[in-house]
């Protein structure tokens, strides 16, 4: 019953479709939020009377809600469990790796702990994170752990008792950030270039750091199979990968 009403209210709430028009749904990462505008924008113009609507949020929520029965014809992740999960179920099939990113650490502009290098870290009092079941989250914890065996015991238990709080997706990691709600927090370096001037960004060590990779593939419920496996062509194609590059994603390996 609770899997029935939920998929209604997502039908619900998504766009009427002008007559005649066609749509494409697609589910995404919060963090491909401009990237998948413009990218949008560009199908529809090779595809005439074709409208693209996004739903973006955490990976974890949109896996939940695919599972659920919500109506989709795509799906981005920001990481491999949540697509394997849907891989598994049987849901979604021959994902590709369409992009790739990489954390960073941001802090607001006036930068009130005075960081200069993730090793500071421990000197913010508020810290916020993803929660450990959003892409993000899953990544911070293992940059957690790499630099707690460089920088020694007391690293890891001091970052975890200044944590505030733990968001369901990045870009409200972000927003805390960027409001000035929190002191520092690891988002995606294309998060922070979204912000712009909103943030200052601290690089973290390479042999710290982990590369976040983003899979995509059409879902075995998709009402419109044709035109999702356009849309992930798009986005492999060289278009595509110079426009997600623009918005400082690496490329995807295609595989």
């Amino acid at each position: 019953m609770v899997r029935t009403c939920l998929a209604l209210l997502l039908v619900a709430s998504l766009p009427a479709r002008a007559e005649g028009e066609r749509q494409l749904t697609v589910f995404a990462a919060a963090s491909l939020r401009e990237a998948f505008a413009e990218l949008g924008k560009t199908f529809e113009r090779e595809h005439p009377r074709t409208r693209v609507t996004f739903s973006l949020a955490g990976s974890q929520e949109l896996r939940t809600q695919i599972e659920h029965g919500a109506p989709a014809d795509v799906f981005a992740s920001a990481d491999w469990k949540h697509m394997q999960a849907l891989v598994a179920a049987k849901l979604a099939s021959a994902p590709r790796t369409f992009a790739r990113n990489e954390p960073v650490l941001v802090v607001p502009k006036d930068n009130p702990a005075r960081l200069r290098s993730l090793e500071d870290l421990p000197r913010a009092k508020r810290i916020v994170v993803g929660a450990p079941e959003v892409p993000i989250g899953a990544y911070t914890v293992r940059i957690l752990e790499a630099a707690s065996k460089r920088y020694g015991a007391r690293f890891g238990p001091t970052v975890e008792t200044h944590i505030a709080s733990r968001e369901p997706n990045v870009r409200q990691v972000l927003s805390k950030v960027s409001l000035g709600e929190a002191d520092a927090a690891i988002v995606y370096r294309t998060d922070a270039q979204a912000a712009g001037r909103g943030v200052e960004v601290i690089p973290i060590p390479p042999e710290l750091n982990v590369v976040a990779e983003y899979p995509v593939a059409v879902l075995e419920q998709a009402r419109e199979s044709r035109l999702a496996r356009e849309f992930v062509e798009l986005l492999l194609s060289p278009a595509g990968q110079e426009t997600l590059g623009k918005f400082g994603f690496q490329p995807g390996t295609g595989g």
